[in-house]
C-alpha cells in the first residue's frame, strides 16, 4: 500500500560460550534479554533474526531459567514454546550475515558474552552498522561486544554515553570473582561516559544518538522500546 513503511529488520546477536573459563559455572544467553526485546520489536512489526558467535546451538544461562526469571515478561511461555526455542538450535554465525540486510543490531547479554563477544567478526559487523548510520543496541553484558569496535582507529565508545552491567551487580550475582573483567571498568577505559541506576537491578537505559544500551536484564524491554522508537523516526 502506498505510504506504508516496510518492517525493519533487526539482527539479534547471542553468545556461543556455555562455561566460565576460570571456574566450573555454566553460562550462556540470558534468555529473557532476548525474549523481552524480541516481543517488543515483533509487536511493532519488525523482523528479528538471531545469530550467534560460532553458529549452531545456543547455550542458555541456567540462572535465567529459574522460576522468578521465567515468570518475568512472558519468558516462560517462550521457553515452553518448541517453535520459538528452535530458533536457538541451529543459528547462523556472525560471519554469515551483513549489516546491509538489517536496520539495527541488538547485542544480548548473559555472562557468556564476556568470553566470546571480543570476536573480531562481531566488532567488524557492529562497525559496519554504525558507519551505515544504523541503530546499535546492547543490554546487560551485551556491551562487551562494543569494547573492541573502532571507527577509523578510534573506539566507538569514546565520549559516548552508555550503561551496562555494573560492578555492584556482579557482586550481587556472586560472579565478581569469576568474570574475566569488570564491564563497567572496561567501558570507562574505552572513554565511555558510563552511568548506572541508583540501585542494582533497577531498569536503566541510555540513548546516545543511534546507540542504545541497557544496564541489566530488567532493561531489555526498555531497550526494545528505544530501538523501535529510533526505527520509527528513521
Amino acid at each position: 500500500m502506498f505510504g506504508k513503511k516496510r518492517p525493519g529488520r533487526v539482527l539479534a546477536v547471542v553468545t556461543s560460550a556455555g562455561e566460565y573459563q576460570k571456574v566450573g559455572y555454566r553460562t550462556g544467553l540470558w534468555l529473557g534479554e532476548l525474549t523481552h526485546f524480541h516481543d517488543v520489536a515483533t509487536k511493532a512489526g519488525h523482523e528479528v533474526d538471531i545469530v550467534s558467535i560460532d553458529g549452531g546451538n545456543v547455550p542458555l544461562d541456567p540462572e535465567s531459567l529459574t522460576a522468578p526469571m521465567l515468570l518475568m515478561g512472558g519468558t516462560g511461555k517462550h521457553y515452553e514454546d518448541r517453535e520459538y526455542m528452535n530458533l536457538l538450535q541451529d543459528t547462523r554465525s556472525v560471519r554469515q550475515v551483513s549489516a546491509d540486510d538489517y536496520d539495527a543490531i541488538y547485542l544480548t547479554g548473559g555472562h557468556g558474552t564476556m568470553f566470546d563477544f571480543d570476536d573480531p567478526h562481531l566488532a567488524s559487523l557492529v562497525a559496519d552498522f554504525w558507519q551505515e548510520g544504523k541503530v546499535v543496541s546492547a543490554v546487560c553484558h551485551g556491551p562487551c561486544g562494543l569494547l573492541e569496535v573502532e571507527i577509523d582507529g578510534i573506539p566507538l565508545l569514546q565520549g559516548r554515553k552508555v550503561t551496562g552491567f555494573s560492578a555492584a551487580e556482579e557482586k550481587l550475582a556472586k560472579r565478581d570473582d569469576a568474570v574475566p573483567f569488570s564491564l563497567q571498568d572496561e567501558l570507562k577505559a574505552r572513554g565511555a561516559k558510563y552511568t548506572k541506576a541508583l540501585r542494582p537491578m533497577a531498569e536503566k537505559v541510555v540513548v546516545d544518538g543511534k546507540l542504545v544500551t541497557g544496564q541489566n536484564p530488567m532493561s531489555a524491554t526498555a531497550v526494545g522500546k528505544a530501538v523501535v522508537d529510533l526505527l520509527r523516526k528513521k
